[in-house]
């Protein structure tokens, strides 16, 4: 399953908007997810993106998935700052 991050803005700057696109991805974009299917996160057209925002996103999914995660489009330097923050 892809899931385009630039569907939940261009600038994603905090913890509680990290929390609530978590939440509406889960609501909407994950609800009928089967357990063995990865799930890809694309990061084209983000310009800027924080470690908080991603880490409440990211770590929404890993508690309520088991599922594979796959990162695309990580080439800003913002999203790529982000995630080796959060995933170190």
């Amino acid at each position: 399953m892809n899931i385009e991050i630039n569907n939940f803005g261009e600038n994603l700057l905090n913890r509680p908007s990290g929390r609530e696109a978590f939440l509406m991805a889960k609501a909407y974009i994950l609800k009928d997810i089967k357990p063995s299917e990865e799930i890809v996160l694309d990061f084209d057209k983000i310009k800027v993106m924080t470690p908080s925002w991603l880490d409440e996103f990211i770590m929404g999914i890993k508690s309520e998935f088991n599922n594979g995660l796959n990162y695309v489009n990580i080439e800003n330097p913002s999203v790529k700052a982000s995630l080796k923050t959060v995933l170190a």
